[in-house]
């Protein structure tokens, strides 16, 4: 049974391949298309599916469109109801409604050969909830909770699963939508709203929660598993800040204040849903689950002994779980994929022959793990670029920035490297065993979705992955599933003393996280990265910018810095545009 999954309507357009229950490939489209988020999400964009990502899905599999059993769209129109009749003020969302009925055939355009009465219209929050319950470890029987902006008439679904089959049990009707109140602020904010949401959940530690009992009037829950979010009169609260302006006080208090109504509606939530469950092992999906301080809140205040994060949680993780429910429904059992690397990835052989025919200097050391670590202990900047791409946005040790966590600078440092305000933390990964005795929370932590406190006696060895509140929000590293990133987290503690390592994602501010090589090298051409760790090879940057200089010849002159060797670019730019103006 060979199932494609598709999400495109709103935002974050994604593909993802299930075959016979497994889970083959799966890929966000702005990897492809490199606009961050794919598109934004409005009507006029929902025609819009995602092509490139599709085509690589199948190709990855040597399959053709024609070879495939079924097509999931995670959006069913015959659910929706006209915006005006759910509260929403959207006068062109009859738009995106009849793009979404046309869906088969846009899809048979972009993917010739594809049979348009194939495509399945797989319910929203159906789709989140199957891509989390699915794709769970050790979860055959499970709690599911799903939260985000909206679906097709409601923001929020509650259910469970038993075996294969998947009940909802609950559904909060829109407008009432936690995703769209958080979205809202995002915008009051100054932030990009569908995008930047990971923003004021930083902010937040900045503020303390002093706004939050007049906040409640206007977000609660109801008590029967649904809650109440809508009209919040965010002027009276503070003054909007327009793009870029700086926040004062009060912006972090309002900040701190919402993100404690998200949690504590969303301990309500998980309270009622164990009530009818009873069940050991919740999973959560949908954009709000990408809040990890949310999810720390209700691991530890909640009524489950465990609880599972999906890395895709937002409507990229919809592809995958509409090709999970169709499987199952179908009779073949998904099984969980061994991780978040389902994306695209090269051959030692290929990324050789990317580099020589980018006619850069290259190496391969005898262990790339072992280079890395003597970099980062030196207190280089490394970009690591291993395996295959990550499916969700975490860089989980395929496509990340590493860098020293013990120098205090380093966050700073980093946030100029990727062009990000400088209020936003960044995050450690650390083994799997030596975890328990640094960070205190859910572990293991595979996939930085939940916060951690660091304890006191290393705050100051680790400075620079410690957040404003005390908190990070950790990866954890089984050498089982990630030996070479293992061995460099064991070849830096050799040098440093310590079992830990920044890692934050490999790119910058407003750019799709890199994910094939070339990406990897404009990426290290444009910003002030040391060192390119790419498969078993490296690029150092002084080398790669003494080769553009005229008399590159004399290794002496070569820059031994990453501030020195921009600054050599420069210089060689400088020239040539006086050449070119001459």
């Amino acid at each position: 049974m060979r199932i494609l999954g598709i999400n495109a309507l709103f935002h974050d357009p994604a593909a993802a391949l299930v075959i016979d229950g497994r889970t083959v490939a799966a890929a966000e489209e702005e990897r492809f298309s490199r606009r961050k988020h794919g598109k934004r999400p409005v009507p006029f964009s929902a025609w819009e599916v995602p092509e490139q990502s599709a085509a690589w899905c199948l190709r990855q599999a040597g399959l053709r469109p024609e070879d495939l059993d079924a097509v999931a769209y995670s959006f069913d129109p015959d659910l929706a109801r006209p915006a005006d009749a759910m509260g929403l003020d959207d006068p062109w969302d009859h738009l995106r409604l009849t793009y979404a009925r046309e869906a088969p055939n846009f899809l048979s355009e972009a993917l010739p050969g594809l049979d348009p009465s194939l495509v399945h219209f797989v319910p929203h929050h159906m789709a989140h909830a199957a891509s989390s319950a699915y794709a769970a470890p050790d979860a055959e029987t499970c709690s599911v909770l799903v939260s985000d902006g909206r679906g097709e008439a409601t923001s929020h679904l509650a259910a469970q699963r038993i075996g294969d089959h998947l009940e909802p049990l609950a559904a909060q009707r829109l407008p009432h939508s936690l995703g769209l109140v958080y979205e809202e602020l995002t915008e009051h904010l100054g932030f990009l709203r569908s995008s930047d949401e990971f923003k004021v959940m930083a902010l937040a530690s900045y503020g303390t929660p002093r706004m939050l009992p007049e906040l409640r009037k206007y977000v609660h829950p109801t008590g029967d598993g649904g809650f109440r979010a809508t009209g919040v009169p965010w002027t009276e609260f503070s003054e909007p800040l327009r793009p870029g302006e700086a926040w004062t006080q009060r912006h972090a208090d309002l900040a701190a204040s919402a993100q404690a109504c998200l949690e504590e509606t969303l301990l309500d939530l998980a309270h009622w849903l164990h009530g009818n469950t009873h069940d050991r092992v919740l999973t959560l999906a949908g954009g709000v689950a990408l809040n990890c301080v949310a999810n720390s809140r209700v691991a530890r205040e909640g009524p489950f002994d465990r609880v599972w994060v999906q890395p895709a949680s937002g409507d990229a993780g919809t592809a995958l779980g509409g090709a999970l429910l169709l499987s199952a429904e179908a009779g073949r059992t998904p099984s969980p994929p061994a991780g978040a690397a389902l994306g695209r990835g090269w051959s030692d052989a290929e990324l050789e022959t990317w580099l020589k025919t980018a006619a850069v200097p290259f190496e391969r050391p005898g262990d790339v793990a072992e280079t890395v670590a003597r970099a980062l202990a030196e207190d280089q900047i490394v970009a690591w670029f291993q395996g295959r791409a990550e499916f969700g946005p975490r860089a989980l040790g395929h496509r990340s920035l590493l860098a020293h966590p013990g120098r205090v600078g380093n966050l700073e440092r980093l946030n100029n490297v990727k062009g990000r305000e400088q209020f936003r933390p960044v995050a450690p990964m650390v083994l799997v065993d030596r975890a328990g005795e640094i960070f205190d929370g859910p572990l293991p932590s595979p996939y930085m979705l939940f916060v951690h406190d660091v304890a006191q006696e290393w705050r100051n060895r680790i400075p620079a992955v410690v957040h404003v509140d005390g908190t990070a929000r950790i990866q954890t590293v089984d050498p089982a599933a990630e030996p070479l990133v293992a061995r460099m987290l064991g070849a830096f503690e050799r040098l440093t003393g310590l079992p830990v390592v920044v890692n934050t994602s490999l790119n910058t501010a407003g750019r799709p996280m890199v994910d094939d090589p070339r990406d990897a090298l404009e990426c290290f051409g444009s910003a002030p990265v040391d060192l390119l760790a790419i498969g078993p090879f490296v690029v150092r940057r002084q080398d790669f910018f003494a080769s553009e200089l005229p008399d590159a010849g004399a290794s002496a002159s070569a820059p031994r810095s990453a501030g020195e060797a921009a600054g050599a670019a420069d210089a060689v730019a400088e020239e040539m545009a006086e050449e070119l103006a001459g």
